[in-house]
């Protein structure tokens, strides 16, 4: 059974009259049904999994509406979408995540800027930047700057949100310019509530056809010479255009304050920390409301020159909060003020990090050097902002430290690892076991939860250079290394990107190299969203009635890669260790020169445990009879040199104080969470560990023949027991 959003799309059907209330990405979902849009594409990731989620389970609402919804296979095809927008009047949304999902974007997104679009075309991006990120750490800024695509940041608050969302297609159809949409975790998952509008029906829609394709038009294209013509337009008629929409519709926020001689400037996305920075200064109330002017950029590019310059003119000084590198913001205001020859003192990254997240602390800290500098000497303010700045963030050191010296030691770090009985965890094990024979391996690792097998007690993968790369990064190395290389792709990555970019390149240079594939059913690492490979509904339904795993059922992959003319070519169950051993061992000494893959079998745990739990829960309730597998050790036989940890992982399998007063060493056990994948078992066999693990099976609701079978077992053993 997948995540269900029923809730989530009840919320979509409001209308006039109704109030919504919700998370941030939720609210950009209704407001895009809001705002007329024809079709919505994208590929997930945190933090905008869930637009797609939504809308996907909303087919039938959104069939309804006439609006057309597709999960693509990659960014790049969902930008690809958008060329929708070049000849017809249509407003389409596609969705990704951060800078990476750009980078694949990147081909289409160019090829659809140097044209401009006809209809709104709008792209929902998560700036998956900061302390919280998952990715490199780069900014969505450079891009829009690059490409000349409007690039709008909301203040983290769900009425001015949804209004972005509304005006990003308003700004888009004005300057025929795409538009970059970003939304930072924080606002992905702020709470709030705003006043709901009807849903608006496209004009043009799956359910109102158009009748003919538009006319021929080369200027559409982005190829030469035309191509000369779009960088002029860009310049002389679209950034034009764009800056008169920004100040016509009052996107960006003039907030008034006291000190009207100084002034900052901040990127919407991060007013919500200003404002807390500003009160722990006493620069600000408990309703928001600051002592200093803010000018609030809701559209970070481009910029509007003559709004900067009333802003600026006049002030002592004004602080610029851009957050990560290069300062393109600060730049452009600076080189605007320059050319206006205006003298306001410009502060920014002189005062504040160059890179990370603009924390409220860091906020404060550089603020607190600003008020410092140009708030009046002996002001009553600017002593109490001064002395409450210091007083709080010397309290926050000191508070760590306490905290530091009250631990008895430093606790060790916990790098997030694979869930309890992951398949993909057996299959580095196997790994691990097959390196003591082979010698060692460069491993190519890839984006997707088999990453995790880069932190211990595994620390495989020399490279990840994208998703679906690794076939495709070890290209450079395979010639230049005795021993035969590996490549590690999820079926998320290898239909993104790894069957053309690392399949096919690999087959048709005759490389000789391993791949592993981990057959898991799903996108697992973006939320376990479906893809080609996916088990049917049939499928699933069956496989829950017998409790077997799903990945077999669907063959996509195999007969993919044979198609394509992979000869040597290997599926095994990725729980059964010492077989997954001896084929990867096969691969790195067969005498066959080409590409070997091996399919490794084993659905994901998450989406097993939420078919079978459901169907398991009934049964109980109906009395009838359940049997689960439980692993566990035997105390007496564990001999505490914990082989069986260090190849494993398995946050069940963990230590306990040894029962023996005999022993100093502490024993494994099998703690509750385990859901009896057999993994500890299997480990023992393969690697010929000690026999200390037993599998037993708990039975409820038993029959009378097994209650019976169970009384007698147990007066035996009460008989054999020592007194």
């Amino acid at each position: 059974m997948e995540v269900s959003f029923s809730t989530e799309i009840e919320s979509l059907r409001l209308g006039n009259g109704d109030t919504f209330h919700g998370e941030g990405i939720l609210a950009i979902t209704k407001a895009l049904l809001q705002s007329g849009v024809a079709y919505v594409g994208g590929y997930q990731g945190a933090p905008i999994s869930h637009l797609l989620d939504v809308m996907v389970q909303a087919k039938p609402y959104m069939d309804e509406l006439g609006v057309h919804v597709e999960a693509c296979a990659n960014e790049a095809s969902a930008a690809a979408m958008l060329g929708a927008s070049l000849h017809y009047p249509l407003r389409g949304a596609v969705t990704w995540k951060s800078i990476v999902g750009t980078n694949v974007a990147s081909d289409a997104l160019s090829n659809l800027a140097s044209p401009g679009v006809l209809g709104g075309a709008l792209i929902v991006v998560g700036e998956d930047y900061g302390e919280g990120a998952s990715v490199i750490q780069e900014r969505t800024h450079a891009f829009a700057l690059k490409s000349s695509l409007c690039l709008l940041d909301p203040r983290p608050d769900l009425p001015q949100m949804v209004r972005m969302v509304e005006h990003g297609f308003g700004l888009s159809e004005a300057s025929n310019m795409p538009a970059i949409l970003e939304l930072r975790i924080r606002a992905c998952h702020v709470r709030g509530s705003f006043e709901a509008k009807d849903n608006v029906a496209p004009r043009i829609s799956t359910r109102a056809l158009m009748n003919e394709p538009a006319s021929f038009d080369y200027n559409k294209l982005a190829h030469p010479p035309v191509t000369f013509r779009h960088e002029k337009l860009k310049s002389d008629e679209r950034i034009p255009a764009a800056r008169r929409y920004i100040v016509e519709h009052g996107l960006n926020e003039l907030m008034h304050g006291k000190h009207n001689d100084l002034g900052l400037i901040v990127q919407g996305g991060l007013y919500n920390a200003l404002i807390r920075s500003l009160q722990q200064l006493g620069l600000a109330d408990a309703f928001g409301e600051s002592a200093i002017p803010v000018l609030v950029l809701n559209v970070t590019y481009p910029l509007v020159p003559d709004q900067v310059v009333d802003f600026c003119a006049g002030k002592r000084a004004v602080m610029v909060l851009e957050e990560g590198q290069p300062e393109y913001i600060e730049q452009d205001i600076a080189t605007t003020l320059r050319r206006r020859d205006i003298q306001t003192r410009l502060h920014g990254k002189d005062w504040l990090a160059n890179a990370g997240e603009y924390s409220v602390e860091l906020m404060a800290s550089g603020l607190c050097r600003f008020t410092q500098s140009y708030l009046p000497d002996g002001a009553t303010a600017s002593a109490a902002s001064v002395a409450a700045a210091q007083s709080w963030l010397a309290g926050n050191q000191q508070r760590r430290a306490g905290i530091a010296k009250q631990l008895p030691q430093a606790l060790p770090t916990r790098p997030p690892g694979f869930c309890i009985g992951c398949p993909e965890r057996p299959v580095f094990s196997a790994l691990k076991l097959v390196q003591q024979d082979v010698g060692a391996l460069h491993v190519s690792a890839d984006i997707g939860c088999h990453a995790f097998a880069t932190f211990e007690p595994f620390s495989q993968g020399h490279s990840i250079l994208g998703y679906g790369m690794s076939l495709a990064s070890r290209a450079g190395v395979s010639p230049m290394m005795q021993r035969r290389t590996l490549a590690i792709m999820g079926d998320g990555g290898f239909w993104h990107n790894g069957l053309l970019t690392g399949v096919q390149s690999a087959l048709f240079n005759g490389d000789d190299a391993v791949l592993l594939i981990f057959k898991n059913g799903y996108t697992s690492a973006t939320g376990t969203q479906d893809i080609i490979s996916t088990p049917t509904e049939a499928a699933k339904k069956l496989a829950a009635d017998k409790r077997e795993s799903l990945a077999h059922t669907n063959q996509t992959i195999e007969t993919t890669l044979k198609g394509l003319g992979v000869r040597w070519l290997r599926s095994v169950h990725s729980y059964e260790v010492a077989a997954m051993r001896d084929t990867l061992k096969e691969a790195f000494t067969s005498p066959f020169n080409g590409l070997k893959v091996i399919v490794a079998e084993g659905e994901c745990q998450l989406e097993r445990q939420r078919r079978i739990k459901p169907w398991i829960a009934a049964l109980l309730k109906g009395g009838e009879r359940v049997g689960r597998v439980k692993y566990g050790v035997d105390e007496d036989v564990c001999t505490g040199d914990h082989a069986c940890i260090r190849l494993s992982g398995c946050p069940t399998l963990t230590l306990k104080d040894n029962p023996d007063p005999l022993k100093v060493d502490p024993v494994a056990t099998v703690i509750d969470g385990c859901v009896g994948c057999g993994l500890c078992g299997a480990n023992a066999h393969a690697a010929t560990l000690c026999p200390s693990f037993y599998r037993a099976e708990v039975i409820q609701n038993p029959r009378w023949h097994e209650r019976l079978l169970a009384s007698v077992r147990n007066s035996i053993i009460n008989v054999l027991r020592p007194v």
